[in-house]
């Protein structure tokens, strides 16, 4: 019975989640009056490095900001002459503010945010107070004063950088979008992570619902403005080598199951053109109704998550 469901509620949305798509495909392009003027923050690699170099094939104004110079000025060099590198930290306000008073006198005005940024983690919660003991300290151990405190360091970490991060932005760049463009538009890298449970992600998930809930209020409290999200699966790369609580890696080398980054780029910049709002989930199926599972059958969500990442589902 629970299978003929699923089978049901899939065909339903795998015909549905198409049309939609289509049809907020064709209503809603955009058509700006000049070259665009696009800000990228966190363009060093990964998603948002590609996408800096496929704007800048189609010769737009491309501000590209990550904390790293070395790599963000290798990638202004890449992009060319309409290409503008700041080194800045995006959960700092000064360096915020900087960015968009750099913006403000080359330009005069903003039309486009990707936001990319972002850290991952990769233990399960508990874990993080038995650093300094080690990962093979038993899970029914008290945890210690200074296992609490550093679990919740490598929290705040999380949340710098998940959440902070585009709070800062948003609270930096809403009014110049508003002020200086016909057609603004926020893009918002999240994940999947932010829909579904998973363990070993749950600090990742948690920071990265955190900002996915703060852009989607940002969406109706701002009605001009176009904020799409992006919620891809797994994404090749290197990501997880930098996460904030330096755990390993349990799932399958996303190398080798990841969605393409150049692939993700692409969506990314094709939903900005055509003013998509809202969700955009990558690959549309089986994550298209993934989350919706959750609510009807979380058990069966639960063991599939614990297989993905090779944690011992409950019994």
């Amino acid at each position: 019975m629970v299978s003929e469901r699923l089978q049901i509620l899939g065909a339903l949305v795998a015909i549905a989640v198409p049309s939609i798509y289509l049809l907020r495909h064709k209503l809603r392009r955009r058509k700006l009056a000049s070259p665009e003027r696009v800000l990228i923050l966190g363009a060093s690699s990964g998603v948002g490095h590609a996408t800096a170099i496929q704007y800048a094939r189609r010769g737009v104004n491309v501000c590209v900001v990550a904390r790293r110079v070395d790599k963000i000025n290798a990638l202004a060099a890449e992009c060319g002459d309409n290409c503008i590198a700041v080194a800045a930290d995006l959960s700092v306000v000064e360096d915020m503010v900087r960015v968009r008073q750099t913006i403000e006198k080359a330009w005069g005005g903003l039309d486009t945010i990707h936001i990319c940024a972002g850290v991952s983690a990769l233990r399960p919660v508990l874990e993080l107070t038995r650093s300094e003991k080690g990962e093979d300290a038993s899970r029914d151990e008290d945890a210690s004063s200074q296992g609490i405190q550093s679990a919740q360091d490598i929290a705040m970490k999380a949340v710098q950088g998940n959440f902070t991060g585009p709070l800062v932005a948003a609270l930096t760049f809403i009014p110049m979008l508003t002020r200086t463009s016909s057609y603004p538009s926020i893009l918002l890298i999240s994940s999947m992570a932010a829909l579904v449970p998973a363990p070993t992600r749950a600090l990742y998930a948690a920071t990265k619902a955190s900002s996915l809930l703060l852009y989607q209020a940002l969406a109706i409290e701002h009605p001009d403005i176009a904020f799409t999200f992006i919620i891809p699966a797994t994404i090749e790369g290197g990501f997880r080598a930098s996460a904030v609580d330096a755990g390993p890696v349990r799932e399958s080398d996303p190398n080798k199951k990841g969605l393409k980054i150049d692939y993700v780029a692409a969506r990314c910049i094709d939903a900005v053109d055509n003013g998509i709002r809202g969700n955009i989930i990558l690959p549309r199926f089986p994550y298209a109704i993934a989350h919706h599972l959750y609510y009807l059958f979380p058990s069966f969500i639960e063991k599939q998550a614990a297989k993905k990442y090779n944690f011992p589902a409950r019994t």
